[in-house]
């Protein structure tokens, strides 16, 4: 089961401050470019299972869509969410559902399953994305997959609702352009800091550490074990933890929302041996925007391998 520490919570806080004071004023106004929408007598109601794609939806759709985030929660791990009776009812009077698929959000297909609707749109990111990883359902992190949802989030709004078609097309074009940010702030990084060695607690943030060229060292049946909620091989860990307590790495990327005593004692070994411990998470903290949820991190990221 997923919980918080203090520091992780300090983080998150510190974080947001971090990206209303440094991010450019052109993400910004992208990403709040929805929210002077011009009324319109059609609502398109959307469920996303995980907020981040709410968001998404909410960008693009402005005041012509009504949206309800199922996974909203940072507090909560995804991978043990049950859903409930009022999650069902917002999945029955959907028109647009979508959910990341790939077993990430099983409990999504049950609930459609329960609501049938033939006229209902259903798009699934992992199928949607782009670039994909072996055994890794975390595609958002890659802001190639994000552009490749959002535009099919687009077209799925155009035909929902055809007469606010030129609305979407502008605010998906924002949208895409805002994500650019994203790429180049990793793009400096890589240039900055490739072959980095950093060490990760799970899966999560291989869809940027890789682009960036980050050296990442700790096993993969390591951070795939964390990331299903096993325990990883005693090689596996054994292996980490040398890495951390012989000071291989230069930063520990751990995700705070699969935290458990294994990943907890790399944490206090990395504090005692002055090794940065950079929380990330899968849910997107509820006062950002997706852009600035991820500019957030990397900025945060770089400032640590800077350190």
């Amino acid at each position: 089961m997923a919980f918080f520490l203090a520091p992780a919570a300090r983080f998150r806080a510190a974080l947001t401050a971090l990206i209303l004071v440094s991010a450019p004023a052109a993400l910004l106004h992208a990403a709040g470019a929805t929210e002077t929408a011009a009324p319109s007598a059609t609502t398109v109601n959307v469920v996303a299972a995980e907020n981040f794609y709410g968001d998404m939806a909410k960008q693009i759709g402005g005041s012509h869509v009504s949206v309800t985030s199922i996974m909203s929660d940072p507090n909560v791990d995804p991978h043990e969410y049950e859903s409930s009776v009022d999650d069902g009812r917002a999945i029955a009077g959907s028109q647009l559902v979508i959910e990341n698929g790939s077993g990430y959000d099983d409990w999504m297909d049950k609930l459609l399953a329960a609501s049938p609707s033939g006229s209902r749109i259903v798009l699934t990111g992992f199928d949607l994305a782009v670039t994909k990883l072996p055994e890794n359902e975390h595609v958002w992190y890659n802001p190639d997959n994000a552009e490749a949802i959002a535009k099919a989030i687009g077209v799925a709004l155009s035909k929902l609702d055809p007469a606010d078609g030129a609305y979407f097309d502008h605010t998906l074009q924002v949208f895409v352009g805002s994500l650019d940010q994203i790429r180049q702030k990793m793009a400096e990084i890589k240039a900055r800091y490739a072959n980095t060695p950093v060490g990760l607690t799970e899966t999560i943030y291989l869809y940027q550490a890789l682009p960036m060229g980050l050296d990442v060292l700790t096993p993969f049946e390591f951070q795939k074990a964390i990331a299903e909620g096993n325990d990883p091989p005693a090689d596996a860990a054994v292996t980490a933890e040398s890495q951390v307590t012989g000071k291989q790495i230069k930063v520990l990327i751990y995700n705070e929302q699969t935290i458990t005593p294994i990943t907890t004692k790399l944490q206090g070994e990395a504090k005692a041996e002055g090794i940065p411990v950079f929380p990330v998470t899968e849910t997107m903290p509820q006062d950002l925007h997706y852009q600035t949820w991820m500019m957030a991190q990397l900025n945060e990221l770089e400032r640590l391998l800077g350190g």
